[in-house]
Order: structure tokens, then C-alpha cells, then sequence
């Protein structure tokens, strides 16, 4: 949620920042705006809706400088507006700040700040912190924003310039990420490498509690105690074309096609065919207790919860392990009593999500070990954790999850078989396993070379206002994360279901005008699926079948076939998935409807 992108150099500012914003737009906002500051001056400017409109309200506009703040906001405190757009100012407009994250105390702050006659311009939280800052300021900026950090509860990422500060950003963060990009040019910071990796991939992560004072030839860190710190750079994985469209209409369409080439990167160096056992470095702190875990628990959020339990069903299978699947935005309510040598993996693709954060400090502090399954390094999750294993995905600019969840699914599936060839899984079990992974990649081509096939189904249904995902056993989250999808980007209303559980409500809805999308590989639920199929058809419900290629059964019954090769039955959510990705996109392009960016929603939701 929201966007930061900030730049101190030699170059001018504007069009560093425009370019920064608009590779922010897939995180989800409702406004936006910049500062640049030239010498003592600061021009500022905001504008409600979409970056374009910002951009041509500061075209031909006199914004000289080479520095400057820059943000995407999604509203939390305030309506959408201009007035509540960032950066918000102090009274002097001295203070420019950008903000993401919540400030929970801001109404006693406010309250407080009135009395002292602070007259409000905004209904924020975020000008809580310009008033603050200005107040505090005595030459020092860091140091002002230090003393405002001991004084809010709550999360931020922040960035803030002041006219008498010339040349240098002061940035700090506490549960919102923000990365320090470093360049010839100057420097830069973002809440997401996205935003500057056209300029630069080598990056610094600021941690909890941390600022750094940002200049074009330097950046100096410090903690909220102004002790200094020295942290070296990193180099990201990710090129300024892979965040390119490259000739697709939508990221969300290019990202269902990169998954071959995903499946590929979670495997690449990680496979022991002959001996039928993965290699996970990362998981090699914690190895000696991991390989005697009896209890383990998966939680994340959204599309990562159906990835995690898909992911419960498959360590049932491949391992000895007693695996729970956990909601984190609910887990860290619950009374919890692990047993002994429990441990949690948190699944997030952005490895900042606030709910999977949270549920992991409370597993901690139930003595729980945690583990990591997260697609971007360095980020809070793979920070916090006791080891972990990184996707290798590449970035996902898409706001609805697709490759990353088959990423998320391959790599859990190698930890499964992990752990369960050093328990009770046999050398030529491994063994077929892991050939099975190694041919995904083409299988997944096979489905995608589907793609008219399924669009012309989309366009046959996406008429229809209410539709029913059903699945069963591995792929039941598949009929979950299939209706997730549905909703999504083409904002159709769509139920996911456990087909058995049918007849206890859903089936009362079907009618000619509700589409079942049923998920029927030839595996044990097959005839149970058959059944299922048969009641929906005998209520005249059109059904399109997600079937293995060849059965004639389900040709003979269903109303649309998409078939998919056939494997086993522990890697078909991997291959089912796709066509479901296909349909929800394909019906919010008939609909027309903005598929990167969805309505309300964001990337990466770092707060609660």
C-alpha cells in the first residue's frame, strides 16, 4: 500500500520521481504527489487519481532542483483528496513529509499540537508528523526526525525535506520497508526496488528503527538511539526489463506466461535427482532441528494462504509432520500451545506483509522456530527469521498474485520432500518427485498454448454475475485461490468451495446463469468429482471442467473441457491453477476493467 520514491544526485529530480511513481501505481493508491527542492526553494504539487493526471497538472511547470520526495498515497486517515494527498507540509511550509504506515496515537499528537495553535490543512495522520518535525527542528533534520520518532506509535516509512536543509532527504522506517539505492548519479530511496532498479541494483535495506540522513554523494545510517551504523550494499537479482511489459498487453498476462521460467528459477541449483533429495542452503542453520519437527504450521495472507494450503496437503503426504495452516491476519489471536521443536514458515511475496509480521513475533514469543518463504531478499520477513528460502521469482508487478504463487508452490513442495526423504519417503519416491518437478515448466507451456481456447470460454461466460469454484482435496485451495482471482481483477462475485461441500448450501444456487468451474484431475476424488458434476447438471448449471488431458468422462458430461497433461496427483494445483488465472483474466478484459491495477486494492499490504 502506498509508494515512496525519493532521489538526491546530480540529475534533475522530476522526471526521476514521475518515472519512480509510475512503477509504484500496482501497488494500489487513490492519489499522488511530489516535492523537489532547489536550494532553499521547495515546489510542491498534488493531484487525486491516477499518476498521469500529476504528471501533466507539473509538465511545464518551473520545478528546478536535484532532490526531492515523491508519493502514492492509499487512503487510510481522510478521504481521498488533494488536501489529504502527500507530502504534507507544516504551517510554515518549511516541512515536506511522505508517509506510509499508521499512526496510532495521532489523535492525542493533534490534539495536543491545536492547543499549541497548529491549525490542520488535512484530515491525515501523516501531518501529525510535519508539525512535529518542524517543531523539533534546530539545524539537525535527522535529529528532528529522531525526536519524532520516539514520540508516535505505530508504522511508517518515511521521507522528509526541509527548505533549510538543502540537498539531502531524510528518510526512516519502523515496519515499513524502504531500500537505499546507491548510483554515480546520486541516490535514491523507494519502499519498493521497482521504482529506481532502472537506475540501480545495488541497494541498502534500512531496518527497524533505523534513518538515514541521504545525500547525492552519500548516506549515513543511524538508529533511533543516533548511533551510527556501516552496512554494505546488495546487488538485486532483477533487471530494468523485467519489469517491462515486453510486448503484453498487462503484467498480470505476462506473469502468467513467465511461470514456466518461474518454476524453473525456485528449481534451478536445488535438485539431487539421483538421489531424490533437494538442496536448501538457507534452511542449513536450523537443519538439525527441522529434520527431527514433528509439528509445523504455515501461515500467510491471500493468494500465499492458498499456496500454504495446498502446501499442508502435500507435507501430509511426502512427510511425517503434523501440519497446521494458520490465517495470519487471525493467527495472532488465538491461544496458542505449540509443542515442542514447532515450526512456523511464513509465506509473503513481498516478505513485508504487516499480518504474517505480527503472527510470527507471537509464534516467537510462543517458542515456536520460524522459517521463511518470501520472494524479495532483505526484505522484514527473511530478516526475522531463523532460516528460509528465497522463490527466485523476479519481480511481480501484477496486483493479483499469479507466478508467484506457483513459485511459492514449488519451493514448499521442495521442502516437503526435503524433510520427508531424511523421514520415511523412499529413494525411488524422491526420485520420481523431483523428475516430476523438472518436466512442470513444459507441462505449464502445454497449458498456456490453451490460452484462445480459455478465452473464448471467458467470453461465453463473463456475462454471468455469480460463479462456483470447486475442488477437492490438493485442489480444493486451487477452486479458493481460482474464485480469489475471479473477483480480483474482473469483480465478479465468485465462491471458492470444497465440492463436498456442496449439498450443505451452494448447491441452492445453482442455476444456467452460475458457472462451475470444476477442478477434476484423474486422481482419487475422481469419481466423487464426477458425482459432483452430475448434481450441478442436473439443476442445468453449465460447468467448465479443469480436467486430465484424454478423459472422456468428464469430455462427455462437462460443457467446456481445459485440460491439462497429466502428473502427480500432489503437483495438479500447479498445472490447475493456470487455466483459472487465464479465466478471471480474460473476463476482466471483456469487462474492461483496469486488470493491473484493481479497484481498492494494493500489492503489498504492510498495514493491519
Amino acid at each position: 500500500m502506498c509508494g515512496i520514491i525519493c532521489y538526491v544526485g546530480q540529475k534533475d529530480a522530476k522526471p526521476i520521481l514521475i518515472e519512480g511513481l509510475k512503477r509504484l501505481e500496482y501497488r494500489g493508491y487513490d492519489s499522488a504527489g511530489l516535492a523537489v527542492q532547489d536550494g532553499n526553494e521547495i515546489s510542491c504539487y498534488r493531484e487525486l487519481g491516477k499518476i498521469a493526471s500529476l504528471e501533466g497538472l507539473v509538465n511545464g511547470q518551473p520545478m528546478e532542483g536535484t532532490s526531492g520526495i515523491a508519493h502514492t498515497r492509499w487512503a487510510t486517515h481522510g478521504e481521498p483528496s488533494v488536501q489529504n494527498a502527500h507530502p504534507q507540509r507544516d504551517q510554515a511550509e518549511n516541512v515536506f513529509v511522505i508517509h506510509n504506515g499508521i499512526i496510532e496515537n495521532y489523535h492525542l499528537l493533534k490534539k495536543r499540537l491545536e492547543k499549541e495553535g497548529v491549525a490542520f490543512q488535512s484530515e491525515t495522520d501523516t501531518e501529525v508528523l510535519a508539525h512535529l518535525i518542524s517543531s523539533h527542528f534546530d539545524g539537525d533534520l535527522a535529529d528532528a526526525v529522531r525526536k519524532t520518532m520516539g514520540q508516535v506509535e505505530g508504522t511508517f516509512g518515511l521521507g522528509v525535506i526541509h527548505r533549510h536543509a538543502p540537498d539531502q532527504v531524510v528518510v526512516a522506517r519502523r515496519g515499513s520497508p524502504l531500500i537505499i539505492g546507491v548510483s554515480d548519479d546520486g541516490h535514491f530511496v523507494a519502499s519498493d526496488v521497482s521504482a529506481m532498479v532502472r537506475y540501480t541494483n545495488k541497494v541498502v535495506h534500512l531496518q527497524e528503527n533505523e534513518l538515514a540522513t541521504v545525500t547525492a554523494d552519500d548516506f549515513f545510517i543511524s538508529t533511533a538511539q543516533a548511533q551510527r551504523i556501516e552496512r554494505s550494499t546488495e546487488t538485486v537479482e532483477w533487471s530494468a526489463e523485467d519489469v517491462e511489459l515486453n510486448g503484453f498487453p498487462h503484467y498480470m498476462l505476462k506473469e502468467i506466461y513467465e511461470q514456466p521460467h518461474t518454476i524453473k528459477n525456485a528449481l534451478r541449483g536445488r535438485l539431487e535427482p539421483g538421489e531424490g533429495v533437494p538442496k536448501l542452503g538457507g534452511i542449513m542453520p536450523v537443519w538439525e532441528d527441522l529434520k527431527n519437527c514433528r509439528h509445523m504450521v504455515l501461515v500467510a495472507c491471500g493468494t500465499s494462504f492458498y499456496a500454504a494450503s495446498v502446501a499442508k496437503y502435500i507435507f501430509e503426504k511426502l512427510t511425517e509432520i503434523d501440519t497446521e495452516v494458520g490465517l495470519a491476519s487471525e493467527f495472532r489471536y488465538r491461544k496458542l500451545n505449540f509443542p515442542p521443536n514447532t515450526f512456523m514458515v511464513a509465506i509473503s511475496q513481498s516478505g513485508e506483509t504487516a499480518d504474517t509480521l505480527a503472527a510470527m513475533k507471537e509464534a516467537k514469543r510462543k517458542g515456536a522456530r520460524l522459517l521463511g518463504v518470501v520472494n524479495v531478499v532483505g526484505s522484514s520477513i527473511s530478516r526475522e527469521t531463523d532460516g528460509g528460502i528465497y522463490n527466485h521469482a523476479g519481480p511481480e508487478i501484477g496486483v493479483a498474485s499469479t507466478k508467484n504463487f506457483v513459485s511459492q508452490l514449488t519451493t514448499l513442495t521442495l521442502l516437503a520432500l526435503l524433510l520427508g526423504r531424511h523421514q520415511n519417503l523412499s529413494l525411488t519416491e524422491g526420485v520420481r518427485a523431483i523428475r516430476a518437478l523438472e518436466a512442470l515448466p513444459e507441462q505449464v507451456r502445454e497449458v498456456l498454448g490453451q490460452a484462445s481456447h480459455i478465452e473464448a470460454i471467458a467470453e461465453k461466460y463473463y456475462h454471468c454475475t455469480n460463479w462456483l469454484f470447486l475442488g477437492r482435496k490438493y485442489n480444493y485451495p486451487i477452486a479458493l485461490e481460482g474464485a480469489l482471482k475471479l473477483k480480483e481483477v474482473s469483480y465478479i462475485h465468485a465462491e471458492g468451495y470444497a465440492a463436498g461441500e456442496m449439498k450443505h448450501g451452494p448447491i441452492a444456487l445453482i442455476n444456467p446463469e452460475m458457472p462451475t468451474v470444476a477442478v477434476i484431475p484423474k486422481d482419487e476424488m475422481h469419481e466423487k468429482m464426477l458425482s459432483n458434476i452430475h448434481e450441478i447438471k442436473s439443476r442445468k448449471g453449465p460447468v467448465i471442467a479443469i480436467a486430465t488431458q484424454g478423459d472422456e468422462k468428464v469430455r462427455d458430461l462437462a460443457d467446456d473441457v481445459i485440460e491439462i497433461p497429466h502428473v502427480l496427483d500432489f503437483l495438479t494445483p500447479m498445472l490447475a491453477v493456470i487455466p483459472c488465472q487465464l479465466l478471471a483474466y480474460y473476463c476482466a478484459k471483456f469487462l474492461e476493467r483496469d486488470i493491473d491495477k484493481p479497484r481498492n486494492l494494493a500489492k503489498s499490504v504492510t498495514v493491519e
